[in-house]
């Protein structure tokens, strides 16, 4: 048990140590823009198919199950808001994030990883090259870049999801107008800030979370593959776990 905790605190440490060394190095990615437009392109072009399907799907369910609920009050004219607020402040950065996770974050784990075990970080350092500034900044920079986006993606999705239920199915039979009059009156600036605000910090948190576990890979190729799986599984923990903690503070923040 003791092993595990000391274990636990060293990979924060290393994490942190980790993220030092890659902020420090950015001044670097404007000599070599390639590599971080790659990034950008790699990230957003692997995640954004899969965010919006999803979105659409979750915004489609969630104002099927809204509507139903809502015909017996007579008040269904709110599923706008409902799914509205839902997909900015908390379906749309989360699952944004936890498809991060399984498509970028895994291939990150996965790549870094194995340079780790077949001696290509150690090379690296022997050239005395800071692993940091090829294989974290620019994904750290990148993911920062494309982030915000994705998430409005899947904010947008989700919004279009709804609005296509609501419309067409014949016992909810909502117009679009008024699904959206609802939407735009509840949904306010600070509420689309929070959203892009959490998603911002989960994905850089992934990536982090990502990067530190492959550095930190040693042994055969089988360790490879649980360097991704553990990856994944702390990744989706941590989005789970710090999700309140975030919302609160953001809450009190705007």
């Amino acid at each position: 048990m003791i092993s595990k905790v000391k274990l636990f605190f060293e990979e924060i440490g290393f994490t942190l140590i980790m993220a030092k060394k890659a902020l420090g190095q950015m001044p670097c990615l404007w000599f070599r823009p390639r590599r971080l437009l790659d990034q950008c392109f790699f990230m957003g072009n692997a995640t954004v198919g899969l965010v919006i399907i999803l979105s659409f799907s979750i915004g489609a369910v969630l104002a099927l199950q809204t509507g139903y609920s809502m015909q017996e009050f007579g008040v269904k004219e709110y599923i706008g808001s409902v799914v509205g607020l839902s997909m900015v402040r908390e379906l749309g950065p989360v699952m944004t994030a936890i498809l991060v996770v399984g498509r970028i974050g895994s291939a990150t784990t996965a790549e870094i990883a194995s340079m780790r075990v077949y001696k290509e970080v150690d090379a690296l350092i022997t050239m005395n090259i800071a692993p940091e500034r090829l294989l974290v900044t620019p994904r750290l920079v990148a993911i920062a870049i494309v982030m915000p986006f994705l998430t409005i993606i899947s904010i947008v999705a989700g919004w279009l999801g709804g609005s296509f239920v609501a419309s067409n199915v014949s016992w909810i039979n909502l117009s679009s107008m008024a699904y959206y009059t609802t939407l735009a009156h509840f949904v306010k600036p600070n509420a689309v800030t929070e959203g892009i605000l959490k998603g911002e910090f989960f994905g850089v948190s992934v990536i982090l979370i990502c990067c530190a576990i492959g550095l930190r890979a040693s042994g055969g190729p089988r360790q490879i593959g649980e360097s991704v799986t553990r990856a994944v599984v702390i990744s989706i923990i941590f989005i789970l776990f710090t999700d309140y903690f975030v919302t609160d503070v953001l809450l009190k923040i705007l």
